[in-house]
C-alpha cells in the first residue's frame, strides 16, 4: 500500500512479498518482481521450466534467475534509515537505556532488548531469543490463532445470515397476515353493510305493513265513531221532541240503537320480529350466502362412492363399471358438485372429520378431466387440502398452512365479481386462506376424499345441510 512516509515507502520497496520481510539475496525474474532467493525457490519446489510468478502469476522461465545487486544495496540503505528514523522517533526498535538495536526478546518480561540488557543482571538469567526468530514464531501463533477465529467468524456471518433471513421471512408472514386480516375485515365489513342494509330494508317493509293495519284499524274505528256519534244525536234530539214527534218512527230508532255492534280492531302485533340479530364474525355474516351442494355422479371418479342423497362421497377402494362419459375424471379421484355458478356470492361447508387427506375448493368447468393434471390456479383450480397432517393451499408453489387448531369442517365462500375463493376452519371460526382471481365461466364445487389408503381414510366428506333461514342476496 503507498504511503506518505518516503522512510516506509523505501521499506515496503525493501520488502519480499512472499516473507514480508527485508529481502536477503534478492533476485529478479522475467517479469520484473523481485524475490529473496531462498522464497522463490521454496515457491518453485518442483523443477520446472514453465514456472509462474508468485505475485502476478505471469508464466516464466526458472533458469534465468538473476541477482539483483542495486536492490541488495537500496535493501542496506532501508535498513541504515530504518534505524536511524527509530532512533530519531524514539520507537522500540533502539533500546532507550543502551542505545543499541533491539535483536532480542526476552520471554519472560515479554519484551525487547539489546545485546547490553540480555547481559545485564536483569536479564541474565532469562530465556532470550534473536527478536526476528521470536517475531517469527509469534507470528506463526498468530495465524495459528487467525485459522479458528476465521471460522467463527465465517460461522457467525452464517448464523447472522440466517437471523436475516428469518429476519425476513418473519416479517413477510407479518406482513401476509398483516393483509389477511386487514382483507378478511374489509370483507366482513362489507358484508355487515350490506347486512345492515337488508335490516333496515325488512324494518321498513315491517314498518310500512303494521303502520298501513293499524291506520286501517283507525279508520274503521273513526267511522264506527262518526256512526255512533250520528245515532246519539238523533237519540238525543227524539227525547226532546213533543210526544207525538217522539213517537213517530221510535220503534225503527231503538231497532237501530240495539243493533248497533262495536267492531274491534283487528289484532296487530307492535312487537317486531325476532330476525335483527346482528353478525359479528365472518362465520355467521357468511351463512347468508349458504347454498344448497349436490355432488355429480356423472363427474365421480369410478373408485369413488356417492350416497343417495348425494352429499357424501368416500373412495371405495374398487373401480365401478361407470361409463367413461366426457365428464367423468378419470385419472383422480374427484367429483364435482352439481351446480356451477356463474356470478354472485356462494358459500358451502364439508365435514372433513377425522379424514388424513382431502382436498376441497372449486374449479372452472372448463377442466379437463381425463389424465395426468396440475391442480392449481393457473390450470382452474382453485384448492385447499390436507395429506398426512399437513395443510396448503395448492398454489403454484404450494403455500404450507400452520394450523393451531385441526378443522373438523371447512367452509368455501366464493366471491365470483370480487375473483375470490376464501376457506375458513369452522372449528375455530379461523381463516384459512384466500385465492384471489380473475373468475369467467362457471365455476363447480371441488371435492377429493382422497385414497381409503387400507382403511385409514376411508371416512366420507359430508356436504353440512343448509340451515332453514339461510340464503340472501345471493347474485345469479
Amino acid at each position: 500500500m503507498a504511503t506518505d512516509n518516503p522512510v516506509e515507502s523505501l521499506q515496503e520497496e525493501a520488502t519480499c512479498p512472499v516473507c514480508l520481510e527485508y529481502f536477503k539475496d534478492p533476485v529478479i525474474i522475467d517479469c520484473g518482481h523481485n524475490f529473496c532467493r531462498a522464497c522463490i525457490a521454496q515457491c518453485w519446489e518442483i523443477p520446472d521450466t514453465d514456472v509462474s510468478c508468485p505475485q502476478c502469476r505471469e508464466t516464466v522461465q526458472q533458469e534465468n534467475l538473476r541477482l539483483n545487486r542495486k536492490l541488495a544495496n537500496v535493501v542496506e540503505i532501508a535498513k541504515r534509515l530504518s534505524l536511524q528514523a527509530a532512533k530519531g522517533a524514539g520507537e522500540e526498535r533502539v533500546c532507550g537505556e543502551h542505545q543499541e538495536t533491539l535483536k532480542l526478546f526476552c520471554e519472560e518480561d515479554q519484551t525487547s532488548v539489546c545485546v547490553v540488557c540480555h547481559l545485564s543482571r536483569a536479564h541474565r538469567d532469562h530465556r532470550v531469543v534473536p527478536i526476528k526468530e521470536a517475531a517469527q514464531e509469534y507470528k506463526e501463533k498468530l495465524q495459528g490463532a487467525l485459522g479458528p477465529l476465521r471460522k467463527d467468524l465465517e460461522e457467525a456471518l452464517a448464523l447472522m445470515s440466517a437471523e436475516e433471513k428469518k429476519t425476513t421471512e418473519w416479517q413477510g408472514k407479518v406482513q401476509n397476515r398483516r393483509e389477511m386480516i386487514a382483507g378478511e375485515f374489509n370483507k366482513l365489513h362489507t358484508l355487515l353493510r350490506e347486512e345492515e342494509q337488508l335490516l333496515l330494508q325488512s324494518l321498513e317493509e315491517e314498518e310500512k305493513e303494521t303502520l298501513q293495519r293499524l291506520q286501517e284499524n283507525v279508520t274503521k274505528l273513526s267511522q264506527q265513531s262518526s256512526s255512533l256519534q250520528q245515532l246519539i244525536t238523533e237519540l238525543e234530539e227524539k227525547c226532546q221532541q213533543p210526544v207525538v214527534e217522539l213517537l213517530k218512527d221510535v220503534k225503527s230508532t231503538l231497532s237501530r240503537s240495539e243493533n248497533v255492534k262495536l267492531q274491534e280492531p283487528e289484532a296487530v302485533s307492535t312487537d317486531l320480529k325476532n330476525v335483527y340479530k346482528i353478525s359479528l364474525d365472518m362465520g355467521e355474516a357468511l351463512k347468508r350466502f349458504v347454498v344448497d351442494v349436490t355432488l355429480d355422479p356423472d363427474t365421480a371418479h369410478p373408485n369413488l362412492v356417492l350416497s343417495e342423497d348425494r352429499k357424501r362421497v368416500r373412495d371405495g377402494d374398487k373401480r365401478q363399471d361407470l361409463p367413461d362419459n366426457p365428464e367423468r375424471f378419470d385419472r383422480y379421484a374427484i367429483v364435482l358438485g352439481a351446480e356451477g355458478f356463474a356470478g354472485g356470492r356462494r358459500y358451502w361447508e364439508v365435514e372433513v372429520g377425522d379424514k388424513t387427506g382431502w382436498e376441497l375448493g372449486v374449479c372452472r368447468e372448463s377442466v379437463s378431466r381425463k389424465g395426468e393434471s396440475t391442480f392449481s390456479p393457473g390450470n382452474g383450480y382453485w384448492v385447499v387440502g390436507m395429506e398426512d397432517g399437513g395443510y396448503e393451499a395448492c398454489t403454484s408453489p404450494a403455500t404450507p398452512l400452520p394450523m393451531s387448531v385441526r378443522p373438523s369442517r371447512v367452509g368455501i365462500f366464493l366471491d365470483y365479481e370480487a375473483g375470490e375463493v376464501s376457506f375458513y376452519n369452522v372449528t375455530d371460526r379461523s381463516h384459512l386462506f384466500t385465492f384471489t382471481d380473475t373468475f369467467a365461466g362457471k365455476l363447480h364445487p371441488y371435492f377429493s376424499p382422497y385414497v381409503n389408503t387400507g382403511g385409514t381414510n376411508a371416512a366420507p366428506l359430508i356436504i353440512c345441510p343448509v340451515p332453514a333461514q339461510a340464503g340472501g342476496n345471493l347474485g345469479p
